[in-house]
């Protein structure tokens, strides 16, 4: 499937998020926050999130599962379990610095790019976040995703 990175940026905008993951405890029995990039579908879409696993280059599995989301109907009261999706998830750092932030960094608009800033400057200042993936943040305020051309060129449609 050949797909355009503007049009992975589109989807990334409609079924993408930036959070983090909770890790294990750590000896002061605070839990580990890893950064994290998802992009979740219908199932009936695991074809196109392979397609955005492919173009992007990510090395991480797709993973499907049920949601345990419960939607109630306003008519009739019943409760519905939404359908079976395809998770791509990539918490790897070297995937997040050398792909997932140069492939969206300025990229995004309106909220999902309010989100991704946010999300660069939490890993940045939460204290759970560990010093290796904080370096992600320095790299970000450096203005390393500004000034290296050929660090972002792969990303440019």
């Amino acid at each position: 499937m050949d797909i355009s990175f503007e049009y992975i940026r589109g989807l990334v905008d409609g079924e993408g998020s930036f959070t983090f993951h909770i890790g294990s405890k750590r000896p002061n029995g605070r839990k580990y926050k890893i950064p994290a990039f998802v992009i979740a579908m219908n199932m009936r879409d695991k074809e196109l999130i392979k397609g955005v696993k492919d173009k992007l280059g990510i090395k991480s599995n797709i993973c499907y599962r049920i949601p345990r989301v419960n939607i109630k109907n306003a008519k009739n009261d019943k409760l519905y379990t939404s359908g079976r999706q395809a998770i791509l998830s990539v918490r790897d750092f070297t995937q997040l610095k050398d792909i997932i932030i140069p492939c969206f960094y300025k990229k995004l608009k309106g909220y999902k790019g309010k989100q991704f800033i946010d999300w660069l400057e939490k890993i940045g200042s939460d204290p759970d976040v560990s010093d290796r993936f904080k370096s992600l943040y320095r790299l970000y305020r450096w203005g390393i995703y500004d000034k290296d051309l050929k660090f972002t060129e792969k990303f440019k449609d």
